[in-house]
């Protein structure tokens, strides 16, 4: 059974899409909750249907700090029960700037679509004083920078403070238009994670895409993906490995934030979160509320 005790819960990417649903959710069981990101309180009008701050926003403590220098964030990670990393890019600055015209399609997908990209310095040894940063030419941001290096940098901070629960936000898989990278990225996370910090009990969510009606353009995208999904299903997942993600139930935020919370509250969930899985904890939380 999952605990019912008050928690103290760190969300590094609380004012995200998704960070902030879990935010909310935290809060909706009376836990302590902090917000970690570089801009604090979210710009409401992206995140919800609302330009507005809700009511339970005032329950959160939005902090300023950089994921990838532990010294602006070590501090409010003191008496965490657990901390949730929901931080990561879906597209490298080069393949926005193609779909945004200011790279020309050649050299921005070509480059986007390259075989390996440089992080930052190792976050096993980064120093917590200097932190790591981007080892690209131009500084670039890079899914090995923040899907794979960031997490495993905060793993290490959140296990050296004796913190007992850490969970990272990884994916269902990859997608055909995406750089074979992003998942790689993911995936190293969670091994690295899993072998570096063994008493870390260490919680992979592995979501498909996620959609909000507070973003309508996400509505028609799941509405794809359910197709994928229904002929990933039909065809018994042959085709899961090419389709990545968009072979993957579409999953509504709020439903993926419900699961990760209690996923933290329940000691007996650890390792990879799948889909099925997902929908599960969603409805044990969705049960907990109805008593």
């Amino acid at each position: 059974m999952a605990s019912a005790a008050k928690k103290k819960l760190v969300v590094c990417g609380g004012n995200g899409f998704l960070g902030s649903r879990i935010c909310k959710s935290a809060v909706a069981r009376g836990w302590d909750v902090t917000s970690i990101s570089r801009s604090g309180e979210p710009t409401w009008s992206s995140v919800t249907a609302s330009p507005n701050a809700p009511d339970w926003s005032r329950n959160v403590f939005w902090e300023k700090a950089n994921i990838l220098q532990p010294s602006t964030y070590a501090s409010l990670l003191t008496g965490a029960d657990a901390v949730v990393h929901s931080m990561g890019i879906l597209l490298e600055a080069d393949y926005k700037g193609v779909l945004q015209g200011k790279e020309s399609p050649l050299s921005g997908l070509s480059r986007a679509f390259s075989k390996t990209k440089a992080g930052g310095q190792n976050p096993l040894e980064a120093s917590k004083d200097d932190g790591i940063e981007s080892q690209e030419g131009d500084s670039q941001i890079t899914y090995e920078l923040m899907n794979r290096d960031s997490a495993i940098l905060l793993a290490r901070i959140a296990n050296e403070q004796k913190i007992l629960t850490y969970t990272y936000i990884s994916a269902a898989g990859g997608a055909p238009v995406l750089p074979a990278r992003y998942i790689l990225t993911k995936r190293a996370a969670e091994s690295t994670i899993a072998s570096s910090f063994p008493a870390l009990r260490s919680i992979f969510i592995r979501p498909g895409f996620l959609y909000d009606s507070s973003r309508a353009f996400t509505i028609p995208m799941a509405a794809m993906t359910a197709g994928g999904y229904a002929f990933n299903s039909i065809t018994g997942g042959i085709f899961g490995g090419l389709m990545g993600a968009a072979g993957a139930k579409p999953l509504k935020a709020d439903l993926v934030a419900e699961a990760v919370v209690e996923a933290i509250g329940d000691e007996n969930v650890q390792g990879p979160v799948e889909v099925s899985k997902i929908e599960e904890l969603a409805t044990k939380a969705w049960r907990r509320g109805m008593l």
